[in-house]
């Protein structure tokens, strides 16, 4: 699973997170920013209204909250979301003995990401590619 140091640097630069079933996220509020929370119909739902969408809790929760701001939600996508983000850049990914290797094509030349953890590299990946697409 990407670490929630990485997804909230991706949240800063730009990536945008759509909620749908599935999702993984943890809540920007003390005591509770340790907990991993999933998007699903059945208990936490986006709701989309003109003002933004918000994560809405259908009581069967413990805690008494009821809707909570995408903003104050740090979304952590999965190893096949990061890749599906990556699109046509992702050139491969590859086991090395104690690590991951994550290769891209940024600006006509390859870049290789590498940490224990796939999912890490390909964040790290979309990392400089959403820092390149804003600068």
């Amino acid at each position: 699973m990407i670490s929630r140091e990485l997804a909230a640097e991706l949240r800063t630069a730009g990536l945008l997170w759509r909620p749908e079933s599935g999702d993984r996220f943890q809540i920007d509020i003390p005591d509770l920013d340790d907990d991993i929370f999933t998007v699903s119909e059945m208990t936490i739902e986006a709701q989309h209204h003109p003002s933004g969408t918000v994560l809405g809790f259908n009581g069967t929760t413990e805690w008494a909250l009821d809707s909570l701001p995408l903003a104050d939600a740090v979304w952590l996508p999965r190893e096949d979301q990061l890749r599906e983000l990556l699109r046509s850049r992702f050139r491969s990914l590859r086991r090395l003995p104690d690590s991951f290797e994550v290769t891209i094509e940024l600006d006509g030349a390859e870049r290789s990401f590498e940490h224990p953890e796939p999912a890490e590299a390909y964040g790290q990946a979309l990392l400089v590619v959403i820092a390149r697409a804003t600068a």
